[in-house]
């Protein structure tokens, strides 16, 4: 794998983490309270609407839209997002979201994997924080429900 393909590796082994949580958790488990209000549940949810954000950026740009600065916010404004979401993602049935996080994992994952070289240039060349590596966010995430599961 080259070098500029790294995030590959790196999201199939959170999503392969994710696909086995979401195996093994109960309905009681995903109902599990997390901070701030959150559940299990809603807390993958919220991976969910991430990837499929990443989803939505990757679709867009594989019509041929080309990848710009203005297509993405910033870290420090995504606070607004992920409030405004919370209600949606709470009101999903628990199982359900476990399961569209899942295939999300997986739709997202498989887009960024399969960008071609050009366009794997162009998204890490457009300076914002689009993140090719799902990854990331995943496991933040994930480790806070494990932590959360243990108590």
């Amino acid at each position: 794998m080259s070098e500029g393909r790294t995030h590959v590796a790196e999201n199939d082994a959170e999503r392969q983490r994710l696909a086995s949580l979401v195996t093994r958790l109960t309905d009681e488990d995903l109902r599990r309270p997390m901070p701030a209000g959150w559940t299990v549940a809603a807390v993958l949810a919220h991976i969910g609407f991430w990837d499929a954000r990443a989803v939505f950026w990757l679709d867009r740009w594989g019509r041929g839209v080309e990848p710009s600065a203005p297509d993405y916010e910033t870290r420090e404004d995504v606070n607004w997002v992920n409030d405004s979401t919370k209600p949606l993602c709470l009101t999903l049935p628990p199982r359900d979201a476990a399961q569209l996080a899942l295939r999300l994992a997986e739709e997202a994952d498989g887009k960024v994997e399969a960008l071609s070289d050009e366009m794997l240039a162009k998204v890490q060349a457009m300076g914002v924080p689009f993140n090719l590596s799902r990854a990331d966010h995943r496991k933040e995430h994930l480790d806070d429900i494990e932590r959360a599961l243990s108590a």
